[in-house]
């Protein structure tokens, strides 16, 4: 059985129970798939110990987004992790997160501004804010996170070497299905019709990597399959995320399919 901690002071016990071993963290926000799996596998290879956590964070949600209606999969979610040996997961409640009432504590930096900024000003604040409070609570080794979400990888990445933290964040290549659509939890809000136009994205992004077509063709492309909008579709240099035409390593989208948006990126193959 999985060790399930509920409290801070679980919390506190179970980690100076670890004396000197590794400890790797894993977080997320639960409706676990293979994506979340492989950060968990990978974490197992680098530390002794491995802690996932679930929790909906509040402020990284704007008004109108899909915080009461994100997908809550828990018991589904416990028994994937004891099925792969994650030794323990952390459910922590808000009051013990935010104790007092959900806030942003920490300003995420220059990086966090394009792209997902533009659009969600508010998301990497909220990211931050609540990394920064389990990263204190749980004091990692290693943390484990997924490259689909390349902006926010590189957000918390300067965020940790700014505030000079004693941790070391592990980026880990996106997972996909059988068609090349990245994992994500909220690809269960897909329709069977939208699933069939959602797996054109990864295969436009290719070819805008591999320069057959261009930016503003793939996004046309993209809305005649069926996107009904795209937030962006770019090629940025992937440590800061500039533009960068002649040194450009990274394609990044961003696009709408009916209350699903979806988001991906790519590498792009230097010569």
């Amino acid at each position: 059985m999985i060790n399930q901690i509920k409290t801070i002071s679980d919390l506190h016990e179970f980690r100076t129970s670890l004396a000197s071993k590794k400890v790797a963290l894993v977080p997320t926000m639960g409706a676990l798939h293979e994506g979340h799996l492989v950060l968990v596998k990978e974490a197992k290879y680098l530390a002794d110990i491995v802690i996932a956590y679930i929790f909906v964070n509040p402020t990284q949600f704007a008004e109108g987004e899909d915080l009461d209606t994100y997908p809550r999969t828990l018991d589904s979610d416990i028994e994937k992790l004891e099925a792969i040996g994650c030794d323990a997961l952390w459910l922590p409640s808000v009051e013990d997160i935010y104790p007092n009432g959900p806030e942003i504590t920490v300003q995420a930096g220059e990086i966090a501004k394009p792209l997902e900024g533009e659009y969600r000003p508010h998301f990497f604040d909220g990211v931050v804010s609540v990394l920064a409070r389990m990263f204190e609570l749980s004091k990692p080794d290693f943390v484990m996170m997924g490259e689909k979400d390349f902006q926010q990888l590189q957000v918390v990445k300067k965020m940790v070497e700014a505030r000079n933290l004693p941790l070391e964040i592990i980026g880990v290549e996106t997972m996909r299905d059988e068609n090349g659509l990245a994992l994500s939890s909220r690809n269960l809000y897909l329709t069977e019709a939208e699933y069939s136009i959602a797996i054109r994205l990864n295969k436009i992004m290719k070819q805008v990597a591999t320069n057959e077509i261009s930016e503003k063709n793939a996004a046309e492309e993209l809305l005649k399959a069926g996107f009904d909008k795209i937030d962006y579709l770019t090629k940025r240099i992937g440590e800061n995320l500039c533009p960068d035409p002649q040194n450009s390593d990274r394609v990044l989208v961003a696009a709408w399919l009916g209350k699903t948006r979806l988001i991906d990126n790519m590498a792009i193959e230097q010569n």
